[in-house]
């Protein structure tokens, strides 16, 4: 192993091994999509059930996320990234034997502990391998195998659904995840912040986690209840009490899970407002065009996760390309270029009707691949050059956590919108319509705040500096 393993391209084995743990993590963030259905007729859940499988995952992957970034600078980030493969995989095996609904969602729930360990450690490791000139390559790599695992699974769950059965879209994680664990102490050396104090945040963990929660609850189960139900505002009271005293204690730590002095940098800041809007506008837009395939255009698992391909193709041709071009000409104009191509392609779909072919679908998910391709690369390499590289853990997890918080956000909000309407059709369209007027707000924010990476530095400048217009 070692006449392959050099010290010249060690940094690469390094990457290959995070991008194998991105893989898993990221595609189970869609990969269900297209299983809903069989998982549905198989466990007898509801709707709201199913939103559940996919928001919890999300849910608890945003809420953890901070404290695991935490943990990777402190503790050391080879060790969390093994530690949270190691959960997500065991947690994996329980999703595939689920005998209930419940189970299956409480299992979900472990799963994006796992995951809320592992990405943040993944980014980090990156950040503290390679040098600023080579960052955005790297982090290009990165973020296009995220994009792609994004992008595969529902390609991926059909595939295991129609010829397999659904529990195998889990399964599939354990001889993968096995192999992670034992490739990682080969390929990666253990980094932490040699700077701080250790110090797990357990109020602001509290607070954020309950927050979230309630918020989630009341727009997925807002139907059910009725939105001015004594239950439901006082879900919509909590989020907002607990959120508040959330900001409050972070304000106050001597060692925060969040930094707020991290949004002082208007790049990191606007980094973030943007990621938040991909992940509010795109996660519901994916779980509920899958639905739409089969159940109102009736296609089968397989071609359901098929028709994603193109965007699929794109996003894993655009995504590296993207990441090199910021190094050289920034990340601002792409962002916005990027969102404002997503915003065309789900006001597009709001166009289609009960009868489509793929060929009326084909160019949105076009549309969709390039706006995909041009936002995620850049937008994380923006960010992650706001902070210091000691820093890198918590930023990784703040970004990341964006997307996640925006995702299950956004699963509950379009869900309410689609179940308060009088048919599926209507409802998905004014999903769609909210969605396409995120990613517009997404791209002016990121046009306003982010502004071109300075690479004539050896390390990004520390947060809170001056920026140039």
């Amino acid at each position: 192993m070692q006449r392959f393993v050099t010290e010249e391209n060690k940094k690469w084995w390094t990457l290959a091994a995070v991008s194998v743990g991105l893989f898993m993590i990221m595609l189970d963030n869609t990969v269900v999509n297209v299983a809903l259905p069989s998982i549905k007729h198989s466990l007898g859940m509801s709707i709201e059930g199913l939103e559940w499988v996919v928001a919890g995952y999300a849910l608890t992957f945003a809420a953890f996320m901070l404290i695991g970034g935490k943990l990777a600078d402190y503790v050391g980030r080879r060790r969390i990234f093994m530690v949270g493969l190691a959960v997500f995989t065991a947690a994996s095996l329980a999703c595939g034997l689920a005998p209930n609904g419940g189970f299956l969602i409480g299992a979900r729930i472990v799963q994006g502990l796992g995951g809320a360990l592992m990405n943040p450690a993944t980014l980090s490791i990156i950040t503290a391998t390679f040098e600023p000139r080579e960052r955005g390559k790297a982090i290009g790599i990165w973020a296009g195998v995220s994009a792609m695992a994004l992008a595969i699974g529902p390609l991926v769950g059909g595939l295991l659904t129609e010829h397999v059965n659904w529990n195998w879209i889990f399964f599939v994680n354990v001889p993968i995840g096995i192999l992670g664990l034992v490739a990682t102490p080969l390929f990666i050396d253990e980094s932490r912040d040699q700077s701080a104090q250790q110090r797990l945040d357990i109020p602001g963990l509290a607070t954020s986690a309950l927050g979230l929660f309630s918020l989630t609850y009341a727009f997925i189960e807002a139907n059910n209840y009725g939105w001015t139900s004594p239950r439901i505002l006082a879900a919509f009271a909590i989020a907002v009490i607990a959120l508040g005293g959330f900001v409050l204690l972070e304000r106050h730590q001597r060692a925060p899970m969040l930094d707020l002095s991290l949004f002082r940098n208007r790049t990191f800041g606007g980094a973030n407002a943007a990621m938040l809007f991909v992940g509010l506008a795109m996660f519901g837009t994916f779980f509920y065009v899958s639905l739409y395939m089969q159940n109102v255009l009736h296609y089968s698992p397989v071609e359901a996760g098929a028709s994603f391909l193109p965007m699929t193709v794109l996003i894993i041709l655009i995504a590296p390309r993207a990441g090199a071009l910021t190094d050289r000409v920034g990340s601002r104009w792409l962002v916005g270029i990027g969102m404002t191509l997503l915003s065309a392609m789900l006001f597009y779909y709001t166009q289609l009707g009960a009868h489509e072919r793929f060929w009326n679908l084909l160019p949105g998910l076009l549309l969709g691949g390039i706006g995909m391709g041009m936002t995620m690369t850049p937008v994380t390499a923006a960010a992650m050059s706001a902070v210091a590289v000691d820093k890198a853990g918590v930023g990784s997890a703040v970004l990341n956590s964006s997307r996640q918080v925006g995702g299950s956000l956004g699963i509950a909000v379009m869900g309410s919108i689609v179940a308060s309407s009088s048919s599926y059709l209507t409802g998905f369209h004014d999903a769609l319509r909210v969605g396409a007027l995120l990613c517009l707000a997404g791209a002016a924010v990121a046009v306003v705040a982010i502004r071109k990476i300075d690479h004539a530095q050896r390390e990004p400048r520390p947060v809170g500096a001056a920026e140039a217009a």
